[in-house]
């Protein structure tokens, strides 16, 4: 077995706290990945990882190996982003998230003629609504609406988002047309809400009068899947805050109505993060720049259908 495969072996370990977890990362078996551990630890005559039938802990010796592991891992793919800089033929795997809308309307939609163009690069797109955590999940690029909760991340912007609060004529005739964010609060309307485990106390950010400002709204249902909260809204269940992209079509039709427009959302910036060593690699760097031309151009089209 490749030592160089023990080391990424090791490192999803620690960085994934379970030898299955890592397993299923690197599409190994759990034997094949034990194995890995097992030979590492015989071949450095130290033991790596404490373990038990409930846990599994890096022991000091573990957590030693893994700093200079990552770097052994860094400085290899950065030889072979300079050997593919002289390539016309990139290749590798690429690993992507993307919250679901954005995934589903802006990337995957184009993956296949990135593939095309670069038949080396295989894609694992990971779609996603919740904050993933790019270490541990060992992601190349992730596309997130909002800011960066991890400061440590490069990123780069790709565009400024338009967001609107949409209800169906059918709500809008059984509960009222509001006219501003204050209309939303204390009951007065269900709105459709977009929670994850861990997320905040849910508030839409509205332009006022007086600058941005918080509404703390409330609803019957939630959903950590954002086109749930579209396919409820169509469905006259409430009011729910989209980017303008995911429900312009719906707005042509007249199948969704904007409301509360004197109060609109504050625009969401778009952007694509990566961590500096990320960004070292070809493949990751032709990703990002062929996903944001294409991005762009969806957002633009989205505003004129609206």
């Amino acid at each position: 077995m490749s030592y160089l495969e023990n080391i990424r072996t090791f490192v999803r370990v620690y960085e994934l706290g379970s030898m299955s977890a890592a397993g299923r990362d690197l599409r190994i078996s759990p034997a094949v990945t034990s194995a890995r551990i097992s030979q590492l630890e015989d071949h450095l005559s130290v033991r790596l990882f404490q373990r038990t039938t409930r846990s599994l802990t890096p022991t000091a010796q573990g957590k030693a190996f893994y700093g200079g592991a990552c770097s052994v891992l860094d400085a290899v793919a950065y030889a072979e982003g300079q050997v593919s800089d002289l390539t016309e033929n990139p290749k590798g795997l690429l690993h992507v998230a993307a919250p679901l809308g954005v995934g589903r309307r802006l990337i995957a939609p184009h993956v296949p003629e990135f593939t095309a163009q670069y038949p080396l690069i295989d894609v694992r797109l990971r779609m996603t609504d919740r904050t993933v955590d790019m270490t541990a999940e060992g992601l190349d690029l992730a596309f997130h609406l909002g800011q960066a909760a991890d400061s440590n991340l490069r990123q780069r912007k790709i565009a400024d988002v338009a967001r609107v609060l949409v209800a169906s004529p059918a709500y809008i005739a059984a509960r009222g047309h509001p006219a501003e964010g204050a209309a939303l609060v204390n009951d007065k309307h269900d709105c459709l809400n977009l929670r994850f485990p861990g997320a905040p106390e849910f508030q839409w950010r509205l332009q006022t009068e007086n600058g941005p400002e918080r509404f703390r709204i409330s609803g019957r249902l939630e959903s950590d899947d954002g086109d749930v909260l579209t396919d409820w809204a169509l469905a006259g269940q409430g009011v729910a805050m989209k980017p303008l992209f995911e429900v312009a079509e719906h707005l042509a039709s007249g199948a969704l109505v904007q409301v509360a427009q004197s109060t609109p959302p504050v625009p969401v910036q778009m952007s694509c993060h990566y961590t500096h060593r990320r960004h070292q690699d070809p493949k990751t760097r032709l990703f990002m720049e062929f996903m944001t031309d294409r991005i762009g151009d969806a957002i633009r089209t989205a505003e004129t259908l609206s």
